[in-house]
């Protein structure tokens, strides 16, 4: 039988890490990266606060309040971005096929070095040389897979690794936590602290189809993966199937004008960023939340378009339609997908060659000129503010928070 060697590896606490790099006077200290307004969340949190119960994706007001020494970074996703990007490249010139999973973990195919190397050799190299070219803290966790070797990079931290020899992957994983299996949320695992399932090694003792009966076909997944069995590719590309973009208020409104600009500028980035990536769109979509966090979304089907004078009225007509309360206003989001390649092509009916000069020349600037924001529309003047992205159609995934618990 042939053996795979799946590498996988993680960035240590990664924005905070940024953060200690670029202020080392942060260092040893209790950080909290994140939303600075009482709604904000912890996108990332230092070692230092995890004692007092602290974690990613909590309330950034709960956080404070658990650790009220803590220093608090809003932080900057571009320079996170630059970062992500320079330990991408390392391991892009070291490694024949790997997977950016995010902006801060990657999986990578060793299958076959271990000829000439040996995998666990050159995974530490190649660990030591993104610690000493970046300057950042990574994990990495091997194994024949790649879910064994995410749970071993996990067991591994903060800056560590771990090597789970083929044919040891159930002992190893036999006395974790249930919460280690990647897809377990809080609520799957009160559901199996109902079954009294609290390690993995309970799980591997139970028949497939019990796991089955009470968790569907998620049932037989986890099974697989309590017994270090996976199949999953290495993925080297990202074909992004919708873009997004949504805004939290910093106060519930009800004002149509602020709604109204921060909707119309959110259209606008997001189509420019299909005519970038040379991308048309045929379903758009609203989302709105309410003071009551009672959510709701319409969505419709279009013509395939990227132009802003297309799509920011029907994005309008579907907010008129979905707006038919009187409460306050938390968020609002818009999402274009059913995405194809392909150029906008001019309306013989509606469009005009100045009109796609216009576009052409608009483009132009926002792509030379980035954030500064030398151009936009009056009417999104008053709107929350709305930044723009990176290229989302890179093949590289959704810059998301660092990781929620690591």
């Amino acid at each position: 039988m042939k053996y795979k060697s799946i590498l996988h590896l993680d960035l240590d606490t990664f924005f905070v890490s940024v953060e200690r790099l670029l202020h080392p006077e942060l260092q040893n200290r209790p950080v909290l990266v994140g939303g600075l307004g009482d709604r904000g969340v912890v996108a990332a949190c230092s070692y230092e606060t995890r004692r007092f119960g602290v974690h990613s994706g909590m309330s950034m007001k709960v956080a404070r309040q658990l650790c009220p020494q803590a220093t608090v970074i809003k932080g900057n996703s571009a320079t996170y971005s630059k970062y992500s990007d320079v330990v991408t490249e390392i391991i892009k010139n070291k490694v024949p096929a790997f997977e950016k999973a995010s902006i801060d973990e990657f999986y990578a195919d060793l299958s076959g070095m271990d000829k000439f190397f040996g995998t666990y050799r050159f995974a530490t190299e190649l660990r030591q040389q993104i610690i000493k070219e970046s300057g950042l803290p990574i994990s990495f966790g091997l194994s024949q897979n790649k879910i064994v070797s995410k749970i071993a990079t996990g067991e591994a931290k903060p800056n560590n690794q771990l090597l789970i020899e083929n044919g040891t992957e159930r002992s190893f994983l036999a006395p974790l936590s249930v919460r280690k299996i990647p897809m377990i949320g809080s609520k799957t695992f009160q559901t199996l602290l109902g079954l009294g399932v609290r390690e993995i090694k309970t799980i591997q003792e139970m028949p497939v189809e019990m796991m089955e009966s009470v968790l569907g076909k998620n049932g037989r997944t986890i099974w697989k993966r309590a017994h270090g069995i996976d199949d999953s590719p290495i993925i080297p590309f990202h074909e992004r199937k919708s873009i997004s973009a949504e805004r939290t208020f910093h106060r519930d409104t009800i004002n149509m004008v602020q709604l109204h600009a921060t909707l119309t500028a959110m259209a606008e980035n997001l189509a420019y960023q299909l005519r970038r990536g040379n991308k048309l769109t045929s379903v758009i979509s609203v989302k709105i939340r309410y003071s009551d966090f009672n959510t709701y979304t319409k969505q419709a089907k279009i013509p395939y378009t990227s132009a802003d004078h297309i799509l920011i009225p029907r994005l309008e007509e579907l907010f008129r339609q979905l707006y038919n309360r009187r409460l306050l206003i938390r968020l609002i989001g818009i999402k274009f997908s059913g995405l194809v390649g392909g150029h906008y092509q001019i309306n013989l009916f509606d469009d005009t060659q100045e009109m796609l000069d216009l576009y052409h020349s608009l483009d132009y600037i926002r792509t030379r000129y980035g954030d500064d924001n030398i151009v936009m529309r009056a009417s999104t003047m008053g709107g929350t503010l709305v930044g723009r992205m990176d290229n989302p159609f890179n093949g590289a995934p959704p810059v998301l928070l660092a990781h929620r618990q690591s």
